[in-house]
């Protein structure tokens, strides 16, 4: 069993707590917190299971990692603190843990992170003996692993486009959807996701790692936004309200350019409330959202993934899959060597030991 801590109690973390507790090759070790009020909390009433699982939640990160622990989920957020996220890491990776984290976007195609993510990592690797693998959904396995296996059942490909269509509202997250991605904010307001240059800092690396799984050489990586303002003024269930004419809807592409057209495309259309931007595409099944992948080509391959977890929240059930891409990755990253790992690094294997277990 791999003694496995849990960094981080919020909408991801909850999740990894119960994916540890699932995985019948971990071990649940500790839990670190940043909320007083939940220092000295058992993790399993933290993260919502029916049951005591032994570990208390601590935010004595010191004696946690003083432990040794062989694995680490970090799970506290690096949207808004990127330079608090990546010192966490490190600090850990030194500790001699395997680290696991949907966090830190520019490392999730390493070979081409700036030298002030890359260098620390390698640092601390050298230093301490750990692992890092960076990794989620979108950005994740919905433009790396799943877009590259659908393409190897074509004859012929000739492009591939990977969506995430989403209302996000049910994103339970508001700095991000009002402050980062600009919902609700006047449409002379420039959010930051939206800055040119920013959606190819997060999405870039899945364009470049699909070009090098497919043996491509990229000519450039392009982007295109558009913004639409609510007509009406709508009430939610989980973020409140969102005033007529503020922005609503936001849809904008990541293309990766080969021999002069864009064959790669990241595609995100995402809306505050169903009423904006009706003409724009909606989640295939209907519903608050989800994954698409299109390969363009001989035959035309279309595949979408809807996946729901506390009670059909479909926000949730897209940060549970990227959860169980990282904690299933622990096992295999405790076996290799030391080092700095990407998708096209890490296998996704199947759920061994998982078929008809009792849930945590």
């Amino acid at each position: 069993m791999i003694p496995t801590v849990v960094w981080g109690t919020g909408n991801v973390g909850r999740l990894a707590i119960r994916a540890v507790e699932a995985h019948p090759a971990l071990r649940l070790a500790g839990v670190i917190v940043h909320h007083p009020g939940k220092v000295g909390r058992d993790a399993g009433r933290l993260c919502g299971l029916d049951r005591d699982t032994g570990v208390t939640a601590t935010d004595d990160i010191a004696a946690v990692l003083a432990a040794r622990p062989r694995a680490v989920v970090y799970a506290a957020t690096g949207d808004t603190r990127p330079d608090a996220a990546l010192a966490d890491v490190t600090r850990a990776i030194r500790a001699g843990a395997v680290v696991v984290t949907p966090a830190l976007y520019p490392l999730y195609d390493h070979r081409n992170a700036p030298p002030e993510f890359r260098d620390p990592v390698t640092a601390a690797i050298a230093e301490g003996g750990g692992s890092l693998f960076a990794s989620g959904v979108d950005p994740g396995w919905g433009n790396d692993v799943l877009p590259v296996l659908l393409s190897g059942l074509g004859t012929a490909v000739d492009a591939i486009r990977c969506q995430e269509i989403f209302d996000y509202s049910t994103y339970d997250q508001p700095d991000s959807v009002r402050d980062l991605v600009g919902m609700g904010r006047p449409m002379d307001h420039q959010p930051m996701m939206l800055l040119p240059s920013v959606p190819t800092m997060v999405w870039g690396g899945q364009i470049r790692m699909m070009a090098r799984a497919l043996g491509v050489e990229l000519d450039a990586i392009r982007e295109t936004v558009e913004r639409r303002p609510l007509e009406e003024t709508v009430a939610t269930r989980s973020m409140g309200v969102f005033e007529a004419g503020t922005q609503g809807a936001v849809r904008f592409e990541v293309q990766g350019v080969v021999a002069g057209e864009p064959r790669l495309v990241i595609e995100h259309v995402t809306r505050i409330h169903p009423s904006c931007a009706p003409d724009w595409p909606l989640p295939p099944g209907g519903g608050d959202g989800a994954h698409r992948v299109v390969i363009e080509g001989r035959p035309r391959i279309e595949v979408t993934v809807e996946a729901e977890d506390d009670g059909e929240n479909r926000s949730a059930g897209g940060n549970a899959t990227a959860v169980g891409r990282l904690v299933g990755a622990i096992d295999w990253l405790a076996d290799a060597e030391p080092g700095l790992y990407d998708a096209l690094d890490v296998p996704l294997r199947p759920a061994v030991g998982r078929l008809g277990r009792k849930r945590a």
